[in-house]
């Protein structure tokens, strides 16, 4: 790991400020053709970093049908990682409508060095894509809770030329010297989480080497600018404490955004619908985190024009929105989704409710209730439990001594076997499945079923109201969204 504590010099958020960033929402929603129609627009347009291996395969399984990810491919600065990634999942035309997508291998401690360049290049033409055409500002959204692909995943975005990591769901804490260090293809390793292990195991670092998938990288390359999302006051004054943590700023998310939220602090309550009750001890305060210095955005109920400028009124730079980008025509949930939440979200039926229970992280959830999806019960309970993709499975150590992975949204005999708690189970979404459903890349399962998905979204559902209504046929665009929110 890099020991270079100076912050990045010259970020680019130092020069250009957006007011708007797109959130990087759920996995292949938040897509390239979104963020390069935001960045396009002169604000900050994010791709998504969620299990950006598993959505490219399926994406050239599907066929690539407009060639994109061969395009970008074709850049990638080994080409022999490019040429087997292709011999291996690209079917031209698509696969059959009642053939599975080829299963990716699931990571671990030491992933399989193949699945180590699939990621890296994955993240790499995710970026690619999104910068084509403009000049504009392109980010990469990742999960700290997500950690086992996280240095490939960002190190293939560094090599696109990524302008900016936005990292939450977790402390960040270890993001900025990481991309430091990745921008400058040095060996690096970030802290895992092994349950029931010690320090003194050695289980805890896991290491990343740029030049095991880049032997010659060559020079240096402009590290990316670090927003840590964060939902507390403690957290963003403790980040800014060191130079090794500093983030290059904030962005400030409020419990109605969409996706996965803090959980309130102190003890844990629930109202009439199971939903987590916030309180006065979860208000950040703002005006501390403005003293420390650093650019801020808000999140979270910030998706009108009047919002957007009570936010700056208050200080932020701006602000960022998910919700509203989520539904636009370049944003990847499938259009029979999109079309559904807009209109309910018109006439005033939809419901948004925050779930302790969904996530395997255990980290509060926005579910959208729609029918056929995996909100409705019964769909839920028609669904046989598979774990084939393991994207928020946690590892833990096993009476052997040996660490393994578990995730309690996986078949009740393997999580019980492994040491986990039938109460954990309880509630559980695979989220993994259900939300690659959501993007229209929903796994295949023998027998003709095919995984349903599960639909995130912010509880504040103005913007989307007001865009579809003001549209025809209640489809709008990215730059729509752009300038309703800065028409104020």
């Amino acid at each position: 790991m890099s020991t270079d504590q100076s912050p990045a010099l010259s970020s680019p958020l130092t020069r250009v400020r957006p007011p708007i960033i797109q959130g990087g929402m759920g996995v292949g929603v938040s897509g390239w053709q979104l963020a390069r129609a935001v960045s396009g627009m002169g604000q900050l347009g994010v791709v998504s970093g969620t299990a950006i291996d598993v959505v490219m395969a399926r994406r050239l399984q599907s066929g690539d049908p407009d060639g994109d990810v061969r395009r970008a491919l074709a850049h990638f600065p080994v080409p022999a990682v490019a040429e087997w990634i292709l011999e291996a999942y690209f079917v031209a035309g698509g696969i059959a409508p009642d053939a599975l997508f080829r299963p990716v291998p699931r990571h671990t401690l030491s992933s399989a060095q193949r699945l180590v360049e699939l990621t890296v290049a994955a993240a790499f033409v995710e970026v690619f894509l999104a910068k084509e055409g403009h000049t504009g500002l392109v980010g990469i959204n990742v999960l700290r809770k997500i950690e086992l692909p996280m240095p490939a995943t960002l190190y293939g975005a560094i090599l696109a030329r990524v302008d900016v990591v936005l990292c939450g769901a977790g402390s960040p804490a270890e993001i900025p010297d990481l991309v430091r260090g990745l921008a400058r293809h040095e060996d690096v390793a970030i802290d895992v989480r092994v349950m029931g292990a010690r320090s003194s195991d050695g289980f805890g670092r896991m290491p990343f080497s740029p030049t095991a998938v880049i032997p010659n990288p060559g020079p240096a390359l402009a590290p990316p600018a670090v927003l840590a999302i964060v939902a507390s006051t403690d957290l963003a004054t403790g980040l800014a404490g060191t130079d090794r943590t500093r983030p290059d700023g904030f962005i400030i998310e409020g419990e109605v955004a969409g996706g996965h939220n803090a959980p309130p602090r102190g003890p844990r309550r629930v109202d009439e619908l199971g939903q987590p009750i916030y309180d006065e001890r979860d208000v950040v305060d703002l005006d501390a985190i403005l003293a420390l210095g650093l650019p801020v955005w808000l999140a979270g109920g910030y998706g009108t024009p009047e919002r957007v400028a009570e936010a700056r009124a208050l200080g932020a730079v701006g602000v960022q929105v998910g919700t509203a980008f989520a539904f636009s025509d370049e944003s990847g949930f499938a259009e029979d989704i999109k079309a559904q939440i807009r209109a309910k979200a018109a006439d005033g039926s939809l419901q948004v409710r925050s779930d302790w229970r969904a996530s395997p992280t255990g980290f509060p959830f926005r579910v959208a209730d729609l029918p056929g999806t995996v909100s409705d019960g019964a769909v839920s309970l028609a669904r046989k439990s598979v774990c084939d993709l393991g994207v928020l499975r946690t590892a833990y150590l096993n009476p052997d001594g040996a660490v393994d992975f578990r995730c309690p949204a996986e078949p009740q005999n393997a999580y019980l076997r492994k040491g986990g708690r039938e109460v954990n189970r309880e509630g559980r979404v695979c989220l993994c499945n259900a939300l690659l459903a959501s993007a229209g890349l929903g796994q295949r399962r023998p027998g003709g079923a095919v995984e349903p998905p599960l639909v995130t979204a912010g509880s504040d559902l103005a913007a989307v109201v007001a865009l579809s209504q003001a549209h025809v046929g209640g489809h709008y665009s990215a730059a729509d969204v752009v300038n309703y929110l800065l028409a104020g």
